[in-house]
């Protein structure tokens, strides 16, 4: 049923970089009107956020939860790739994604994911070939091919790569990148496949790079990743190449805020506003050209109400004209759906996990906290009775990983600068294939943790 109501205070004009007191007029889900006059209400009405690139399934929580704390922070909008979900059960992951966000109100846009698996270097439980791939892009629910995490593929001009980028080009769907560290010719080439974005550069000469071979930096703030402050200059250099992200957002971080909370750190830096402005609620909508409102007349109702332009505190968030007043969200209905597994792995014990000394050297993957990027060194091996075992005194632990979808062999390897100086951890949430990673300090207690997972 169509609801008609206006709403007054200072509209905030993005695109024509200006604010001024008047009235928007809602009729069912549009504005049909925006008009300057005096006004009263000292609030602050502008565009809802955005978030350009997001993993769902790492708020461990189903799209129609996640739609309802999203809303509380102001954003209106996600851009998704359900690789994390397409990793573990393949197109039927994705069909519950875009089934279960379509209960929500809320404007969720999915891409086709582009690398399932992520690596043939792990076993994960789907493959996504290009005729997959295909067939995801050709549906009306799918906006984008998502992030192509193969560059060397791209690079190296792979068939079965070609054949997904191919289909994003044949269906007119836009080609999010993924490129840490690229730079160069081998930057060129990628780029050169109309590849379009990339949420994964860590300095801002990386960043530029990209943006002069004709990509759209996303600068990503989330939970395992951070880099606003390497890159936050280049809201101000290059304002109509820049969005906002989170790409993965654990629930305790998102509960205390989303694209919001970007926005209040740029807003902190002295950045202009209506740069921040730009990135966090226009850019995505041109790119991508999905139907969300940028308050404009005749244009969807997708809108939110501040405080002001400094302390930037949500009111209110409306979409598609519905009124959804902070907080009220979360006291929606609960769905209850039917929910995916995929799980054949068994319990293990300590003799699958051992490691025989047969060198006075080893490798060890030396972690960097808040960093993605991990380094090989080298070390002397911690030996036990002619077994290799975790070092606590000098922080290098024994890491097993276990195939969730078929019984194997665990395999086993070391890692430095996890802190961890007694008992074990143990995570079947583990991108990109989502098999059961445990790290500890002895065997007895890896092999508990893994086996609590399993049960």
């Amino acid at each position: 049923m169509d609801v008609s109501y206006s709403i007054e205070g200072n509209i905030v004009d993005i695109e024509r970089r200006k604010i001024f007191k008047g009235k928007i007029s809602v009729e069912g889900n549009k504005i049909l009107d925006i008009l300057p006059c005096d006004v009263k209400n000292d609030c602050f009405i502008l565009p809802g956020l955005i978030d350009s690139h997001v993993h769902i399934e790492s708020s461990m929580l189903i799209p129609s939860e996640f739609a309802k704390n999203a809303l509380r922070h102001g954003t209106v909008a996600s851009l998704c790739d359900p690789h994390e979900i397409a990793n573990v059960c393949g197109i039927e992951g994705v069909l519950f994604m875009l089934e279960n966000a379509q209960t929500a109100d809320y404007n969720f846009f999915f891409g086709a994911p582009s690398c399932v698996p992520a690596t043939f270097f792990e076993t994960s439980g789907a493959i996504l070939d290009s005729a997959s791939v295909g067939q995801l892009l050709r549906r009306k629910d799918i906006f984008f091919l998502s992030e192509m995490m193969n560059y060397p593929g791209v690079i190296n001009m792979d068939n079965e790569v070609i054949k997904k980028l191919d289909a994003a080009r044949k269906y007119k769907k836009p080609i999010d990148g993924h490129a840490p560290g690229l730079v160069g010719n081998d930057l060129k080439k990628y780029a050169s496949q109309g590849i379009s974005t990339d949420h994964e550069s860590f300095s801002y000469d990386e960043a530029v790079e990209k943006i002069n071979c004709g990509m759209s930096i996303m600068i990503r703030e989330g939970s395992a990743a951070r880099n606003f402050e390497s890159l936050y200059k280049l809201i101000d250099v290059y304002p109509e190449k820049i969005m906002l992200c989170t790409d993965d957002i654990h629930p305790d971080d998102f509960f205390s805020g989303y694209i919001d909370s970007i926005v209040r750190r740029a807003l902190s830096k002295g950045l202009d506003v209506f740069n921040i402005l730009k990135a966090a609620c226009i850019n995505p909508v041109k790119h991508y050209k999905i139907p969300v409102g940028t308050l404009k007349k005749n244009d969807w109702a997708d809108f939110i109400v501040v405080n002001n332009l400094k302390d930037f505190i949500i009111l209110q968030t409306y979409i598609k004209g519905k009124p959804l007043i902070k907080n009220e969200a979360l006291k929606n209905e609960e769905l209850k759906p039917v929910l995916l597994n995929n799980f054949h792995a068994e319990k293990i014990k300590p003799e699958y996990i051992k490691v025989e000394w047969l060198s006075d050297s080893m490798n060890v993957i030396e972690a960097f906290d808040g960093e993605l990027t991990t380094k090989k060194i080298s070390v002397k091996p911690f030996v036990e009775n002619n077994l290799v075992v975790s070092d606590v005194d000098n922080d290098i632990l024994k890491l097993v990983v276990v195939n969730r979808y078929q019984n194997q062999k665990p395999k086993v390897g070391f890692l430095k600068n996890f802190g961890l100086k007694k008992g074990a951890l143990a995570s079947s949430i583990a991108h990109d294939s989502h098999n059961i990673i445990a790290v500890g300090a002895n065997d007895d207690d890896i092999c508990a943790a893994i086996n609590s997972l399993v049960e």
